[in-house]
């Protein structure tokens, strides 16, 4: 049983006496209800619904979805007014605020924070995060992510992660928690996903990660992190669906290739790794259930009361409410998930609200003034600083830059994106933003056509792609043009498991079919393994993010305005040698 009084507790005895009288004068209809925490999938409020909702599910934790800030606030706290036990209100804020509203701050991500030469930047996102979150209601941060990027090939780590070194992981790791925490003393910070993505390429919301390090290995990387982490007083993990299959070999001799599950199912990798070998006092929380990481894994209702019995105390979202608490009900009613389990459970969920002081309606319920503090000045600041420090010049080595517009001035830019999902796709507007930057900066720009837009612009027909197919006489273009830009603003999710450079249509005249004709400079936007796909570029920037204030410096820094100061790991460069010519 969790003992309340130690890390990362510390609850007085007053404390303590809540959470026992809050679980004793609980139902077990309401006690179920305290493992869960809930989506609210449409945005808007509704307060009858919220109630409803509320008097069904009885939930511990709420996770928002969607609606500006002032709409966020009213919801949170909407569900706070009419919740018989306060709720953990979650956000999941990879780059600062941005995760909280649409409006909220970006300040970088985990991979561009790993290129500075510092942890300052980390620490601004936790500040950041930390800040705008409360203004909203929240009291539990989905973060850090503690995930190390070790397999170029992975993109849904690639730009989450604070690197390939596990030392600089949990030293930016330890910064963000340091700006949550002067951000929001009253705010639990998560690391996430343990056993550790990186290793491999596949996406949980697709497949069961797999987690292959031996065990020495996993010790001196992964485990190294999550064992300081929790020996600094970290309250809660998520955990992934993610095999370790080496340490469930270890921790279950004889077990069958067929029996190894995802940490989120696994007891061996809960109990007996994270709980009594590694010492974590504090909450365990599943990650997303609806990822095929878990769903192909095992039925529904034995996973939903499984997770708890292998040690997870809450389980993030419902399929639907009602037949996963009965799933619940029923493993309890069963014997499987035993009282001992469900009140472990129920007491390191009450003591983390009870340590975030969540009985207190002033903490529960933030004063709305505070919602000014989103997108403020101060903040936008840090993003400007972080890009700065971190926009890295991976290679140069046919000394492209600096490049004067007052000496070069025609510029031929090739923008490619992700490949629209909609119909209601309008164009791209991060396009026009690096096209006014361009002409800012002093270039005349050149836009090569892009299949997408031609198909919007002038409607489907078979000659968008035929003028998709048109290259310009080499000596005219050489003539009209002083160097190339190709910018790679490509990230994806939860629809395949790696994300590569795709061009808008096959044979298209945004191929760098110009590397030898003129200057090119390659630039991304988002993820930083795209050598892979472009290896004959001889200029590459990491520049990290698709807004003005990075696409700005990162002009700036091409001009020789300003230097490059971010430092790029070999990762960049995908375990070849062609990307590094």
């Amino acid at each position: 049983m969790v003992n309340l009084k130690e890390k990362p507790f510390y609850l007085n005895d007053e404390q303590v006496k809540w959470v026992e009288d809050s679980i004793a004068n609980m139902t077990l209809e309401e006690k179920f209800g305290q493992l869960f925490v809930l989506l609210k999938a449409i945005p808007g409020v509704d307060e009858e619904k919220i109630k409803a909702g509320l008097a069904q599910s009885h939930q511990g934790g709420l996770r928002w979805q969607g609606g500006d800030m002032e709409t966020v606030y009213l919801q949170n706290t909407t569900y706070q007014k009419h919740s018989k036990l306060p709720l953990l209100v979650a956000a999941n804020c990879d780059d600062g605020g941005s995760g909280v509203v649409p409006n909220g701050t970006f300040v970088a991500t985990a991979a561009e924070c790993g290129a500075g030469n510092s942890t300052e930047n980390a620490y601004h996102q936790g500040l950041v995060a930390g800040r705008e979150a409360s203004a909203v209601g929240c009291n539990w941060m989905f973060n850090p992510v503690v995930d190390i990027y070790m397999n170029w090939r992975n993109t849904i780590v690639n730009t989450r992660s604070f690197g390939k070194d596990p030392q600089k992981v949990l030293d930016n790791a330890r910064a963000y928690i340091k700006g949550i925490k002067d951000a929001n003393p009253n705010m639990a910070c998560t690391a996430k996903h343990f056993p550790g993505d990186g290793v491999e390429e596949l996406d949980q919301h697709l497949a069961l990660g797999v987690n292959d390090l031996s065990v020495e290995e996993w010790e001196k990387s992964f485990g190294m992190v999550y064992r300081t982490l929790i020996d600094e007083g970290l309250e809660a993990i998520m955990v992934g669906h993610i095999a370790l299959p080496e340490m469930s070999r270890k921790l279950r001799p004889g077990i069958q290739d067929s029996e190894i599950m995802p940490a989120t199912l696994a007891p061996e990798l809960i109990d007996q790794l994270l709980r009594k070998d590694m010492g974590f006092n504090g909450l365990v929380i599943t990650d997303a259930s609806h990822m095929v990481g878990m769903t192909a894994m095992s039925k529904r209702s034995e996973a939903v009361p499984g997770a708890i019995i292998a040690g997870c105390d809450m389980f993030l979202f419902a399929n639907d409410v009602e037949e996963d608490i009965g799933y619940m009900r029923a493993a309890y009613e069963s014997g499987k998930l035993t009282e001992e389990r469900l009140s472990d459970a129920l007491h390191r969920v009450l003591g983390l609200k009870a340590k975030l002081h969540l009985y207190e309606e002033s903490v529960r319920i933030p004063a709305k003034e505070n919602l000014q503090q989103i997108g403020c000045e101060e903040h936008l600041s840090y993003t400007a600083q972080a890009a700065d420090e971190c926009i890295t010049l991976v290679k140069d080595t046919r000394n492209n830059l600096p490049i004067d517009p007052a000496q070069k001035k025609r510029v031929f830019l090739v923008y490619v994106q992700s490949t629209p999902t909609s119909k209601g796709y309008k164009g791209d507007p991060v396009k026009q933003v690096l096209v006014e930057e361009l002409e800012r900066a002093g270039f005349e720009v050149d836009l090569c056509p892009n299949y997408h837009d031609l198909e919007v612009e002038n409607g489907v027909s078979p000659m968008n792609f035929v003028k998709m197919l048109g290259h310009q006489k080499r000596a005219d273009f050489v003539a009209n043009h002083d160097f190339a830009l190709v910018v790679l603003n490509i990230k994806g999710y939860a629809q395949e498991n790696e994300v590569r450079v795709r061009w808008s249509c096959s044979h298209s005249c945004e191929l760098p079919w110009y590397n030898e004709e003129i200057p090119t400079i390659g630039m991304s936007l988002n993820y930083t393994n795209h050598l892979i796909d472009v290896p004959q570029l001889h200029t590459f920037i990491n520049a990290y993010a698709p807004n003005r204030t990075h696409i700005r410096a990162a002009i700036e820094k091409l001009t020789g305005k300003s230097e490059f100061k971010g430092t790029a790991n070999d990762t960049v460069f995908c375990g070849r040698w062609d990307t590094r010519l």
